[in-house]
């Protein structure tokens, strides 16, 4: 064994003994979304090597593992030992444990984002409208503006007419440049959590006029009957002029001293990162194409409004330091603000220029994909199980990781890996050498590839099937392709989150107030 079992009990301890901790759970997606610990944070068994050192970066750090009770635990942390992981516990009984002892498994991913805003709308009491209103609205003809707070990529799936796409972090930073001061806001997201944060960001940043967030969001507006916008692009977000920046800088300073925000220089950083007793994250929360235009050294980009959406697809590490950093200093005290309603410990990055950028990736000669698969006894496409599902070579088979370390199927070499998540390829790679098999060889490719090599490409609607599909999430899957009862069960889970919550995780999320 290379990790100590603990007792749910003492995992339940060590949540809230105020020390740096993991709890990781590592089964598949889907199985971690039918239900999971509200602090675990999923790093699935098959993406492992991968995600781990960017989210657990510092191999002292205490970790908990929790599995299905199938064993997958001990081999993860067979693999983390491998890595240089040294404080390793598997919990006893995994996730079926946690719930056995009378302990809530909560369905959905990003748990502590989504309760945290459905919190903040309960205790600042943040003004919204229903889509009804919003209608109206628009049919009144008023003189308003709707903001959709999500990523560019979701605004163009899906927008309400008439919305303009402003990330959450940047409503506060550049609504100056898209309204004229005083103009009623109403703020969108798909469901709530957004709407919820990106309204309140607004009322943080001292907007002066009416701001509401749009109830229930996209899949409300549609449950009330109303079309959506479907291919529209987001565009550019308006650049902030001199002006906006003295504005901005001021706002951020006033929010620092209101709620107490911590600051931290490039100095005390660096020393921060050579005690190997606590995790620090650092973080640039401005828009992805500003941190490639250049960012403090050392910082990964992680744009605000996601990172407090989903703040564990970022970090795993509760207690960690996590440090902030933008142009102006509005970005990340806004987005600290939240953070450390959270829980977490947060630090807004003082006076560092902006200089590094990031290398260019190297790219890898591909070898002849037909030569290869021709000369191959078995074919293993790695992809996830929808993608398989929706394009693969014909002849190929698919491949989770979790699957073959249960079922250790007998497979014949030579063989070829191909896939379209290089993360998932790879754990493959090592799965099957972890057994034995040794004449691999893994090409990280897709449809186009292997129709550009003259490979036949085959669909399988139902192949995987549901039950051995564990790498996708089929709770509500469809609540964006216009699955209007879909929909419906969503806002139903996401309103009822708080009733789930037991004394210590409810503790755990306080929203801040200024001078608290």
């Amino acid at each position: 064994m290379s990790a100590a079992s603990i007792t749910v009990a003492a995992t339940r301890a060590a949540l809230k003994d105020g020390g740096e901790l993991a709890l990781i759970d590592l089964r598949e997606v889907g199985q971690f979304g039918e239900g999971h610990p509200f602090f675990a944070v999923n790093i699935p068994f098959s993406r492992l090597e991968a995600d781990a050192p960017r989210l657990m970066p510092r191999r002292s750090v205490r970790c908990i593992l929790v599995d299905d009770g199938d064993g997958i635990a001990d081999r993860g942390a067979e693999i983390l030992t491998e890595m240089g992981y040294s404080d390793l516990h598997v919990m006893e009984g995994g996730a079926p444990g946690w719930g056995a002892a009378g302990h809530t498994l909560f369905k959905g991913v990003n748990l502590p984002s989504k309760t945290f805003g459905e919190l903040v709308e309960h205790q600042l009491k943040t003004p919204s409208v229903s889509a009804e209103e919003l209608h109206a609205m628009q049919g009144a003809g008023g003189d308003f503006l709707i903001l959709d707070g999500r990523s560019g990529p979701e605004f163009a799936k899906m927008s309400i007419p008439g919305a303009q796409s402003c990330p959450n972090a940047e409503l506060g930073y550049r609504v100056g440049q898209m309204a004229l001061a005083g103009t009623p806001i109403v703020v969108n997201c798909a469901g709530r959590t957004r709407s919820i944060i990106g309204a309140e960001t607004l009322r943080l940043a001292g907007w002066t006029g009416p701001v509401h967030a749009l109830r229930n969001g996209t899949q409300g507006w549609r449950l009330a009957g109303y079309e959506l916008d479907h291919g529209r692009e987001a565009g550019e977000l308006p650049p902030v002029p001199p002006q906006g920046l003295n504005a901005a800088r001021a706002k951020a300073q006033e929010l620092i001293a209101s709620y107490d925000i911590p600051l931290a220089d490039m100095a005390t950083i660096q020393r921060w990162m050579g005690d190997d007793t606590r995790t620090i994250f650092r973080f640039d929360v401005r828009t992805e194409a500003e941190h490639r235009a250049g960012h403090a050294p050392g910082f990964a980009s992680a744009p605000g409004g996601q990172l407090v959406q989903a703040t564990d697809e970022k970090l795993a590490v509760r207690g960690a330091r996590i440090v902030l950093s933008c142009d102006t200093g509005l970005r990340a005290a806004t987005t600290a603000i939240w953070l450390m309603g959270m829980g977490h410990s947060v630090w807004v990055l003082r006076g560092a220029a902006l200089s590094e950028k990031n290398a260019p990736q190297p790219t890898a000669d591909r070898p002849d994909l037909s030569k290869l698969i021709a000369n191959s006894a078995t074919l293993l496409d790695a992809s996830n199980g929808m993608d398989y599902r929706a394009s693969h070579i014909e002849g190929a088979v698919w491949a989770n990781r979790a699957h073959l370390h249960r079922d250790r199927p007998d497979l014949r070499g030579p063989i070829t890996i191909v896939g379209q998540d290089a993360a998932l390829l790879e754990g493959v790679r090592q799965e099957l050498m972890a057994q034995g098999h040794d004449d691999i060889k893994a090409v990280a490719s897709g449809p186009e590839d292997w129709q550009a090599a003259g490979l036949k490409i085959v669909q399988t609607p139902d192949n995987p099937s549901e039950a051995e599909c564990i790498d996708h999430l089929f709770f509500v899957h469809d609540r964006h392709d216009d699955n209007l009862d879909a929909a419906r069960r969503y806002l139903e889970w996401e309103t009822g989150l708080l009733s789930q919550l037991d004394p210590d995780e409810r503790a755990a999320l306080k929203p801040l107030t200024p001078g608290a």
